[in-house]
């Protein structure tokens, strides 16, 4: 998937997370699902650890303002994908 799609994706999951703000019973279905397309859209070790900080940031009360999906984006497209290569010597 092209990074700017995803990043799209990452935007529109973020912004469902905010509906349990006016309508908090969301967050019952939200939370397990956001954990399910967060390991689907990031791959490996890493979307693993982010679907359980996106589960764990949605269930509980007051922290569905943290944007965990473009912060995972972020997190792969700006920090890991730039670090220089190290050649052995």
């Amino acid at each position: 998937m092209n990074k700017y799609k995803l990043l799209g994706l990452s935007l529109l999951c973020d912004a469902l997370g905010y509906v349990s703000l006016i309508f908090p019973p969301f967050d019952f279905l939200w939370a397990p699902l956001s954990a399910y397309i967060m390991t689907k859209l990031y791959k490996g070790t890493p979307g693993k650890i982010a679907a359980v900080v996106s589960f764990i940031e949605e269930a509980l009360p007051m922290l569905d303002v943290i944007p965990t999906f473009t912060i995972m984006w972020v997190y792969t497209y700006v920090f890991v994908t730039n670090k220089p290569i190290k050649k052995h010597s």
